[in-house]
């Protein structure tokens, strides 16, 4: 066991899959020589050679569009684009061919494709670094979607994502890849080195997907929430003095209906949060999926908590940014409800 942050997690993990599968290459925009962008990939080619950890031109389509062919002929490659606002010119690869070969094949062929990449604002990144398009992917049927929200559950996701005979696209918040954010840019960083999710397993270990995380138990409110809005929604939390139940969704794709259904059914009331675009984002589908499971037990209606109609602004990063104060709106207007 060692405190790691998400970078030396997902090191570890790739380390882990490359090591016990002589199947697992690595492919992207400097993930050899150079050890990636955000160094998730660092010292992984000089151990395992150049035709494990290949280095990639800058074309994102092209990326892809080769994993996919490398996984049908028998391989598991493992796709990093260097952030998720340049995932969009491999879409055409990852919705026409990627999600839809087993269907189309009649189960005779599938390519199992993980497909990192860094997603979310926090860091300064503009428009062009920020964005958090999880939605697009939740959408395709095909297609398995999953966003940690720490060291531990980032290593043990990431080899179940790798291990599976379906596509996956791995998205990580990269404002959490060095500690626990909790929405707060005025305070100083904290490392994970103190924090209960940065003990990390050495060893090989998975986490299955399609299976939700209780953060914190509680019955008076349920906030449902992934990536960075996990630490968000805990300081808010705490700041209210609510014993509130947060549930850390992290498998998009597959759902984890039931934990949710059974934390609503408990506390008759919910709030969801994430990071992205309010308007059609993944927390619409979460809406839609507790009205149809809980209507009978709800208290107040569904209240959600996310960025605004606006690409990334680059001088306005903390106003998109849903950071506490938005969260404990939330939990106010949902609390006073009649």
């Amino acid at each position: 066991m060692s405190q790691m942050n998400m970078i030396q997690a997902i090191n570890s993990a790739l380390d882990a899959m490359l090591e016990k599968d002589p199947t697992v290459i690595i492919l992207g925009e400097d993930v050899g020589y150079f050890g990636g962008v955000f160094r998730c990939t660092d010292g992984l080619q000089a151990k395992y050679g150049e035709h494990r950890v290949i280095d990639a031109p800058i074309a994102e389509g092209g990326i892809i569009g080769s994993a996919i062919g490398i996984g049908v002929n028998g391989l598991r490659p493992v796709v990093e684009i260097q952030f998720a606002d340049y995932i969009y010119p491999g879409l055409d690869q990852i919705i026409s061919e990627l999600a839809r070969l087993r269907y189309r094949s009649g189960g005779e062929f599938f390519s199992p494709v993980t497909v990192r990449t860094p997603c979310g604002g926090g860091i300064r990144g503009g428009q062009t670094h920020s964005q958090s398009p999880e939605a697009l992917f939740t959408h395709l049927s095909g297609i398995n979607t999953v966003m940690p929200s720490n060291p531990y559950d980032a290593k043990g996701l990431l080899i179940s994502a790798i291990e599976s005979n379906d596509p996956v696209v791995f998205f990580e918040p990269k404002r959490i890849y060095n500690g626990p954010f909790d929405g707060d840019p005025d305070k100083p960083a904290i490392s994970w080195s103190t924090h209960p999710g940065g003990e990390v397993p050495d060893d090989y270990y998975s986490i299955p997907l399609g299976k939700a995380a209780v953060v914190q138990e509680g019955d008076e409110l349920s906030i449902i929430t992934y990536g960075t809005m996990v630490h968000v929604a805990q300081a808010a939390v705490d700041k209210v003095g609510i014993n509130a139940e947060i549930i850390d969704v992290r498998s998009l794709v597959p759902l984890d209906v039931e934990t949710l259904r059974q934390s609503v059914e408990k506390t008759g009331r919910c709030l969801i949060a994430h990071e992205a675009s309010k308007f059609s984002g993944f927390g619409a589908e979460l809406a839609a999926t507790v009205q149809e499971e809980c209507f009978w037990h709800l208290q107040a209606p569904i209240e959600r908590v996310a960025g605004w109609e606006t690409p990334y602004p680059h001088a306005f990063e903390w106003e998109y940014f849903p950071g506490q104060d938005r969260v404990i709106a939330g939990i106010r207007k949902i609390m006073e409800a009649v």
